[in-house]
C-alpha cells in the first residue's frame, strides 16, 4: 500500500498515511468530508509533500553504471574522503545493505582517517586479506 507524505498545516508536524491510491484520490477530493487527519493535531489541513521515488533497475543495469568510466570521476585514490564517498555511492548503487562493518569503514573514511588506521583498529576486516587489497 503507497505511503503519502503531507505536513500538518495546523501543528507543522510531518504526517504519513497508509492508504489505497482509490482512498487518497476520494479523500484528496474538493469538498470531500473524508480528508486525511493529522494524527497529532486531528488537524485536516494537510499540504501534500512529494518524496522520494525509487527506480527499479535490473542487475545488469546497477552493474554497467557501476562499471562506466565516469563512476570513477572525482576518485581521489590518495583521500580517504573520496574513497569513502566512492564506496558509498557504489553500495547505493548495488542496493543491498552492506552490513554494520562496511558502514563503520566507510563512515570512518568519509570522517578523513586513513585506511591504515582502519585497518590497524580492525584486524579482522576483510577476513585475512589487506584493506589496501582492495583498492
Amino acid at each position: 500500500m503507497p505511503v503519502y507524505e503531507f505536513r500538518c498545516q495546523d501543528c507543522r508536524r510531518p504526517v504519513r498515511l497508509w492508504m489505497s491510491f482509490a482512498e487518497y484520490e476520494t479523500a484528496t477530493a474538493p469538498l470531500s468530508a473524508s480528508a486525511p487527519t493529522c494524527p497529532h493535531c486531528q488537524g485536516q489541513n494537510l499540504k501534500r509533500r512529494i518524496g522520494r521515488i525509487a527506480l527499479a533497475k535490473s542487475e545488469d543495469a546497477r552493474m554497467d553504471t557501476m562499471m562506466d568510466d565516469s563512476a570513477l570521476a572525482g576518485l581521489d585514490e590518495e583521500d580517504p574522503r573520496s574513497i569513502g564517498k566512492f564506496m558509498r555511492k557504489m553500495s547505493r548503487e548495488m542496493g543491498e545493505d552492506m552490513g554494520d562493518e562496511f558502514n563503520e569503514v566507510v563512515d570512518r573514511l568519509e570522517s578523513g582517517e586513513s585506511p591504515d588506521s582502519i585497518e590497524e583498529s580492525m584486524p579482522d576486516l576483510g577476513a585475512g586479506g589487506s584493506f589496501d587489497d582492495d583498492f
